[in-house]
């Protein structure tokens, strides 16, 4: 049956619905980048506080700023912003559910004005982000907000008809305080370390090139809290789509899988109220830095030390890697030796067990993630999420060997032939010049650390530079399963 409002009470079990009227719901919450990821996790946490009889005025409204986001406008618009979340269990059962806390979905070009009214509207309090950790426009090394991006330099231009999420959050918080209405938090969820400050820096630096009076007023007034989030949700595929509809006899667009285990830990800092999360399982917490450090250096960057080495070694599905006993020593050892150490104290939390918790939740063949999903991106990852522990190791003297190995399995990738031969399709905004620069490895060993814009001084480095060049030769002339071997002899 189709997925909407209409049809909700014919979906029976073993699909959970909405225990709410969804048509008491009202909007408290505009979200920029609605995709899988929020869609099970912070839109699930809200589903759950519904359920209970809370947070009826907290509804999201979705906004996309980008032309692909049009697909999610018509989905969402189709199924009455229903959709369905599948939870993988690592022994293969489910918890399938129709989430109901999305209520409506603004496509902000459609009508720039119409978007920036809806994030003026007094019922909307918080504004909440996942808009990746490239999203937020700044520059890897400086840390800068790039005010020479082409829609940045447009969106100051004519600040009434913005295309940027700089450009409506700040004509919506402009149009707020020039009405005299309370200004909304600012809710980073992305993977990026204090991305609550990040957002800040981010978001100041646009308001300050429009008007500094007005970046003023934010300073003062603008809530930014800091978030750690956590859930394993792979991009959602044909077979995702077939698969609900053939053993749950709904027919959803846009489904989401996921893994089982999920966390949020947020700052309690906010303008004008917030949900009850504390209820639903959020920490709620004054400090959300160790644990943004500890979710970002240990499972983030794991993440890519298991994704480059295991598609060159043929691999396709993270389960297959982490369950090889040579990928998991080398995931532990990493964060033994090189992620743990550059961490803050965790009272309360057993980094142990997380640690080997990490590998088991790698290993959950149900959620059936890519390879290829974690190797995404990778100019926007391995800066914010290995590079921190690296120059924090490299202060300390402390062991950079294998954060250097994953950076040096990186520009092995980045040269766009697996050791089969055949050809891998870069996903990354840089990927044609860091095909170009990868192209050079064998002739100039250290071309694709000497990128300053990516790597800052790191090839000035001798201790990183020459663990970098042992693994980046042993890879050409030996491959990722004896490099690994060899490392971790």
């Amino acid at each position: 049956m189709k997925l909407d409002n209409a049809h909700l009470g014919q979906i029976s079990a073993p699909v959970a619905t909405p225990r709410y009227d969804r048509s008491a719901l009202t909007a408290g919450i505009i979200h920029f980048g609605i995709g899988g990821f929020h869609r099970g996790h912070q839109a699930r946490y809200l589903d759950d506080l519904m359920n209970s009889g809370l947070a009826s005025d907290w509804a999201i409204c979705g906004m996309g700023v980008m032309a692909s986001d049009a697909r999610m406008r018509d989905v969402l618009t189709a199924s009455d912003g229903l959709y369905t979340l599948v939870a993988k269990n690592p022994d293969g059962t489910r918890d399938v559910r129709v989430i109901g806390s999305i209520i409506d979905y603004v496509f902000a070009p459609d009508d720039p004005a119409a978007a920036v009214e809806r994030l003026a509207d007094p019922a909307i309090r918080i504004v909440s982000l996942t808009i990746t950790e490239g999203g937020y426009n700044f520059h890897h090394v400086t840390g800068e907000f790039d005010l020479g991006n082409a829609a940045v330099v447009a969106d100051l231009a004519n600040p009434t008809a913005p295309s940027t999420v700089f450009g409506l959050v700040c004509a919506g918080l402009r149009l707020r305080r020039d009405r005299g209405i309370a200004p909304f938090t600012v809710m980073s969820c992305d993977n990026i370390q204090e991305n609550g400050h990040v957002a800040e820096r981010m978001f100041t630096a646009y308001a300050r090139a429009l008007d500094p009076e007005f970046a003023a007023w934010m300073t003062a007034h603008v809530p930014f809290p800091n978030s750690m989030v956590d859930r394993i949700t792979p991009s959602t595929t044909d077979a995702d789509r077939a698969d609900v509809a053939a053993t749950y006899g709904i027919e959803d667009g846009w489904p989401v899988v996921c893994e089982d285990f999920t966390q949020w830990v947020l700052e309690e800092k906010f303008a004008d109220g917030r949900p009850p999360y504390e209820d639903a399982g959020v920490q709620v917490v004054k400090d959300v830095a160790p644990y943004e450090l500890m979710k970002l250096r240990l499972l983030n960057a794991s993440h890519q030390g298991l994704c480059y080495f295991g598609y060159l070694a043929g691999y396709r599905a993270v389960h297959d890697v982490a369950r090889n006993p040579l990928f998991a020593r080398f995931l532990l050892r990493y964060m033994d030796e090189e992620g743990t150490p550059t961490l803050s104290p965790l009272p309360g939390v057993d980094l142990d067990a997380y640690k080997h918790k990490l590998i088991d939740r790698f290993s959950n063949e149900y959620v059936a993630d890519t390879v290829a999903r974690l190797c995404a991106e990778s100019s926007d990852r391995i800066p914010k999420w290995l590079m921190p522990v690296v120059r924090d190791n490299l202060a300390s003297g402390g062991d950079v060997e294998l954060s250097a190995a994953i950076v040096a399995s990186w520009a092995r990738y980045a040269e766009g032939v697996d050791e089969q031969g055949a050809p891998i399709e870069i996903d990354d905004r840089l990927a044609e010049s860091l095909q170009a620069v990868a192209g050079h490895n064998r002739t100039d060993i250290d071309a694709f650390i000497a990128n300053r814009d990516v790597f800052g001084s790191i090839v000035d480095e001798n201790r990183f530079r020459e663990a970098y060049e042992r693994t980046l030769t042993s890879l050409h002339t030996r491959g990722s399963i004896a490099t690994l071997e060899a490392i971790l002899a």
